[in-house]
C-alpha cells in the first residue's frame, strides 16, 4: 500500500522528534481528504499549533463506508474467530513496543501527565485489546430444544460496518473500548478521533496496518463532532431503519461518605474522583456528599489532600495534573466557577487559572452548593467538585437521584450491608451509565452482533 500522505516530524518539548501520519487512514492506506481540507490540532499545554490534520468530508465518509462494506462481504465476515483473535494480540504486542511513542502522542495532544498517559491509559489500552482477543473465538450461540422433530440453534453474527465516534479524554482507552468488541465480533469499522486529539489514533492506524489486518476493516477519519452530534445520530437512527446505536452524553456522578467512612480512604479517592485526568471524566465524581458527623473533618482535610497536586508540564515527571483540552473547555471550566461564586456557593480553594500559558485550571471545591445551583446540576468537565452535606443513608441517596445523569456513584462505608444497600438504590450503571448501552466485559459484545435463529425441519419422528 502506497500512502498519500507522507510522514511528518513534530518535536517534543524534550527534544525529542517524532515521525506522524496526518491523513485520513482508509483502506490501509493514509490519504489526503477528498476536499483537500486539514484542521490544526494543538498543544494544549502551551496553545500553540502542533501540527495539520487531514479532515474527512461527507464524501470521506461515503469512502469509507464503500471500502468497509467490501471488506466486510467479500473478507472479514469469513475470517476465523481465531484470526481475529491473533490479529487483536498483535496489535496489542504493536502497542506495547511503541508504548513511550504513543504516550508521548497523547500527553502531547491531549495534556495529560505523560506518567499517566504511558502507566495507566496504555495499559489500560493494551489489557482492552487482549481481553477482547481473547473472545473473537468464544462468540457463539446455544441448541435450543423445541420438539422432536425440529433441530434449532442461535448464531451471533457480526453486524456489519460499525462506525465508531470516541471522545478527547481519553483517546486510545476509548479507541480499545470500541476496536476491540468490534472487530472480535467480526464488523469493520470507521472510527472517527475527536479532532482535539487525533495523532495517537493516526499512529494506532499504522499499527493496525502492520499488524496485518485486511484493508478495509478500520478506517480512522479525523473530523469533527459533539454530544449534540450523538443526540443527532440517534434521532436519525430511529427515524430511518432503527439501526443500533450505543450513546455515552455525560455525567454528573455522586460520591456518598457516611459517617462510617475510612476517612483516609475516601479523602484519597473523593480526590482521584474528581481531579483524575483534570476533571475530564464522564463519570468523575463531580458531587460529593459528606455526612454531617465528619463533615468538617473531611473538608479541612480534603482541602490539604488537595494542596498537593502539582500542575505544570505534562513530560515532567512529577506531573499530576496538566491543562485543559482547549482555550474552549477552559473558558466553559472558567464560566462555571464564576456561576457557583454568583449563586452564592462558598469557594473553598482554587478556582483560579493557574500560570500564563496554556489552558490550567486550578483544582477547584466549592460548598454551601444548593441543589438548583449550575454547578450542582450540570456537567463540567473539569477539575470542580461540589461539596454537600447529607443527615443520613437515605439523605444521600435521595440527594444522589437529583440529576438527569446515571451514569456513576461511589459510597464509601466500612459497613458492607449499608454499601450493598446503597449500591442497589442508585439508579447509576456503575456504582464505585448516562448514556445506551455498555461498555466493556461481555456485555459490550452484544451490541457488535445479531442473534439468528436457525430452525431445521428433521421430519415426524416415529
Amino acid at each position: 500500500m502506497v500512502d498519500q500522505t507522507p510522514l511528518q516530524k513534530i518535536v517534543l518539548p524534550t527534544g525529542k522528534t517524532l515521525e506522524v501520519q496526518t491523513g485520513l487512514f482508509i483502506n490501509n492506506k493514509f490519504v489526503e481528504s477528498i476536499d483537500g481540507r486539514r484542521f490544526e490540532t494543538e498543544n494544549p499545554s502551551t496553545g500553540k499549533l502542533i501540527i495539520t490534520v487531514a479532515e474527512a468530508s461527507e464524501k470521506d465518509i461515503d469512502l469509507a463506508v464503500d471500502v468497509a462494506t467490501k471488506a466486510f462481504n467479500n473478507d472479514w465476515q469469513y475470517v476465523a474467530g481465531k484470526e481475529r483473535g491473533q490479529l487483536l494480540y498483535k496489535l496489542a504486542e504493536l502497542m506495547e513496543r511503541d508504548r513511550e511513542e504513543l504516550a508521548e502522542l497523547e500527553a502531547l495532544d491531549n495534556g495529560k501527565a505523560y506518567a499517566t498517559a504511558k502507566n495507566v491509559d496504555l495499559q489500560l489500552t493494551i489489557e482492552t485489546i487482549r481481553y477482547y482477543a481473547g473472545w473473537a473465538d468464544k462468540i457463539h450461540g446455544k441448541v435450543i430444544e423445541t420438539t422432536h422433530d425440529k433441530f434449532n440453534y442461535t448464531r451471533h453474527e457480526p453486524i456489519g460496518v460499525v462506525g465508531q465516534i470516541i471522545p478527547w479524554n481519553f483517546p486510545l482507552l476509548m479507541l480499545a473500548w470500541k476496536l476491540g468488541p468490534a472487530l472480535a465480533c467480526g464488523n469493520t469499522v470507521i472510527l472517527k478521533p475527536a479532532e482535539q486529539t487525533p495523532l495517537s489514533a493516526l499512529k494506532t492506524a499504522a499499527l493496525i496496518r502492520e499488524a496485518g489486518f485486511p484493508p478495509g476493516v478500520v478506517n480512522i477519519v479525523p473530523g469533527f463532532g459533539s454530544t449534540v452530534t450523538g443526540r443527532k445520530i440517534l434521532k436519525a437512527a430511529a427515524e430511518s431503519n432503527l439501526k443500533k446505536v450505543t450513546l455515552e452524553l455525560g455525567g454528573k456522578s455522586p460520591n456518598i461518605i457516611l459517617e462510617d467512612a475510612d476517612l483516609d480512604q475516601a479523602i484519597k479517592w473523593a480526590h482521584m474522583g474528581i481531579f483524575f485526568n483534570h476533571g475530564q471524566c464522564c463519570c468523575a465524581g463531580s458531587r460529593v456528599y459528606v455526612h454531617e458527623k465528619i463533615y468538617d473533618n473531611f473538608l479541612n482535610r480534603y482541602k490539604e489532600y488537595a494542596q498537593t497536586t502539582k500542575l505544570g508540564d505534562p513530560f515532567q515527571p512529577d506531573t499530576d495534573q496538566g491543562p485543559q483540552i482547549s482555550k474552549l473547555q477552559f473558558d466553559k471550566i472558567m464560566s462555571y466557577i464564576e456561576s457557583g461564586k454568583k449563586e452564592g456557593a462558598t469557594l473553598v480553594f482554587g478556582g483560579n487559572r493557574h500560570g500564563t500559558e496554556g489552558y490550567y485550571v486550578a483544582p477547584t471545591a466549592f460548598t454551601d452548593v444548593a441543589n438548583d445551583m449550575k454547578i450542582m446540576r450540570e456537567e463540567i468537565f473539569g477539575p470542580v467538585v461540589a461539596i454537600s452535606k447529607i443527615n443520613s443513608m437515605e439523605d444521600a441517596i435521595e440527594k444522589a437521584h437529583l440529576t438527569e445523569y446515571g451514569l456513576a456513584a461511589a459510597v464509601f462505608t466500612k459497613d458492607v450491608t449499608r454499601a450493598i444497600k446503597v449500591a442497589n438504590s442508585l439508579k447509576a450503571g456503575t456504582v464505585w451509565e448516562s448514556g445506551i448501552g455498555r461498555e466493556l466485559g461481555k456485555y459490550a459484545l452484544q451490541h457488535y452482533t445479531e442473534v439468528k435463529t436457525v430452525s431445521i425441519n428433521l421430519g415426524v419422528v416415529l
